[in-house]
C-alpha cells in the first residue's frame, strides 16, 4: 500500500489536531515537518514534499488548510505523477489566511488549475478561512469532488475535531477510487 503524507496547514498541526492522530494510528503515514511553520515558503515547502515524493514509488496525501494550497501547488509540476490522491480538508483562502494572520506568508498566488490526481475536499459551511463560494471556486477549478460536513469551522482543534475518525471514511472513499462525484457530493449542503 502506498505510503500517506500528511500536510499540516500554517504553524503546524499541534498535539492533539485530527492530522497527529492520523500519524500516529496509521502505520504507513507520517507528518512532512516543515523547518518554518508560521511564516511559510511555498518553495521551501515544496521542497521537503518533494524529498518525500522521491523516496517512494507513490503517496496519497492528506492536507489541512494551507497543506491544501501546496498540495495544489502540485498541478503542472512533473512530480505530481507520484501523488495517487488527495483529501483536501478545510483548504483555506490565501488572502483570508494572510489577513487572520499578518505574518510573512510566501506562497505566491492561489493555483486554481485541474490537478492532476484525484482529490477529495471535505468542507465546513461555516469555515473562517474560506467562505462556501471560495469552497466552491477552488473545488470546481481543482477538478475534486466535495463533501461538506456541516457547521463544522476550521475542522481543527478549536472546532473540536481531535481525533476526527469521520476523516477515515472519507480516505478510504478516495483511497478505493471512490471518490467520484456523485449529484449530492458535488452540491454543498449541510449534511
Amino acid at each position: 500500500m502506498s505510503p500517506t503524507f500528511i500536510l499540516p496547514g500554517l504553524n503546524g498541526s499541534p498535539e492533539g489536531h485530527w492530522q497527529r492522530h492520523w500519524a500516529r494510528e496509521r502505520t504507513n503515514a507520517s507528518v512532512i515537518e516543515q523547518e518554518d511553520w508560521s511564516c511559510p515558503i511555498l518553495e521551501d515547502w515544496q521542497a521537503e514534499l518533494d524529498r518525500a515524493l522521491l523516496a517512494v514509488d507513490g503517496a496519497f496525501l492528506v492536507a489541512h488548510s494551507l497543506g491544501c494550497l501546496l498540495a495544489a501547488s502540485y498541478a503542472g509540476r512533473s512530480i505530481a505523477g507520484k501523488i495517487r490522491g488527495a483529501l483536501l480538508v478545510a483548504p483555506c483562502s490565501l488572502q483570508m489566511t494572510r489577513r487572520l494572520h499578518p505574518c510573512m506568508i510566501e506562497f505566491g498566488e492561489e493555483r486554481l488549475a485541474p490537478l492532476p490526481f484525484p482529490s477529495l475536499v471535505i468542507g465546513s459551511l461555516n469555515d473562517p478561512y474560506m467562505s462556501v463560494p471560495d469552497l466552491e471556486r477552488h473545488v470546481n477549478a481543482w477538478g475534486s469532488d466535495l463533501a461538506t460536513i456541516g457547521f463544522a469551522g476550521h475542522i481543527n482543534i478549536a472546532s473540536g475535531f481531535g481525533r476526527w475518525t469521520e476523516g477515515y471514511s472519507f480516505f478510504e472513499r478516495l483511497n478505493n477510487g471512490r471518490s467520484d462525484a456523485r449529484a449530492s457530493d458535488r452540491t454543498v449542503s449541510a449534511a
